[in-house]
Formats: structure tokens, sequence, C-alpha cells
């Protein structure tokens, strides 16, 4: 499976690297592309977004993976609802694809609906898996990547 990961607040940079050493817990062969400085998309004016992708293996169910992730969304000071929903955030973490799975139970959807216009995440993601194929869509990550709208995406050094 592939999670996305970002933030954009005071504490991000730690935040990211303890949801990196919590998450070598839950997935098997876990491997975290580089760090990299993206511009906000959409929501109000805020800060700069630092953005990375890890992929792995687990025996999780999809839907129980997802809790975990908010879980430790929410034990990082993430808050998901209300006015801060789209605003600057200490954490995201964002389960983009579960294997070949495609599903549809909200608040659960793989691969995440958005995932095909955000350079922010392919371009993390293309880094560790280019030939991956998005189910639904018959396309390599590298070729979504190739396709998708302009944005600053730039490289940022690793998550420590």
């Amino acid at each position: 499976m592939a999670i996305g990961l970002g933030g954009n607040s005071d504490g991000t940079r730690r935040a990211l690297s303890v949801a990196v050493a919590s998450l070598s817990g839950t997935l098997d062969a876990l491997r975290v592309s580089a760090l990299y400085r993206t511009a906000p998309v959409g929501g109000p004016e805020q800060p700069d977004f630092w953005n990375a992708v890890a992929v792995g293996r687990t025996r999780l169910p999809a839907r129980a993976l997802l809790a975990r992730l908010l879980r430790l969304e929410r034990s990082l000071g993430r808050r998901r609802r209300g006015a801060d929903r789209n605003g600057p955030r200490v954490l995201d973490l964002d389960l983009l694809l579960y294997g070949g799975a495609t599903l549809d139970d909200r608040p659960l959807r793989v691969p995440h609906p958005r995932l095909f216009e955000r350079r922010f995440v392919l371009a993390p993601l293309a880094e560790l898996a280019p030939g991956w194929v998005v189910p639904g869509t018959g396309r390599s990550v590298a070729s979504l990547l190739d396709a998708a709208p302009a944005a600053r995406v730039e490289p940022a050094g690793r998550i420590a």
C-alpha cells in the first residue's frame, strides 16, 4: 500500500519523523520517499507543505489501517473537523493505494480520489513505484505524474 504524509505547521518535520517510526511498526518492507516542499492546494492562504510517500505491506484490512493512520494523526495534534480541516496542519496521513484494490466506502476511498491531480503525491510515489498501475486507471504512477497539472514540487532532503 501507499500512504501520503504531509503537513505545514510548526512541528511538522518532527511529526513526520514520528509518523515514519510508527509506520515502520505497522508496515513490512517500509520504504519512504524523499521529502518534498510543495505549494498548498486550495483552502486558505497558508505556508508551504512538506510531503512524502511511504510504501509497504501489511496484513491489516484497509479500514483498520485507515483507523490506525487517523489515530496517529490525532496523537500528534491533527484535528480534521471544523475550521482547521483545510488550514495548516501538523500532520496529514492519507491512504493512497491499497494493493490493487478499489474501495469506495466513505471515509475509505482508494485509490485516493484526488491522487491523479496531485503532483505533490505523484512525484514521491513515482520515486518509489513508477510502474505501479493505479487500480481503475490502467495507467502507471509515472504516466499519471506526466499528465498531472503543473505545480511546484521541490526535493527537500529526507525525513530525519
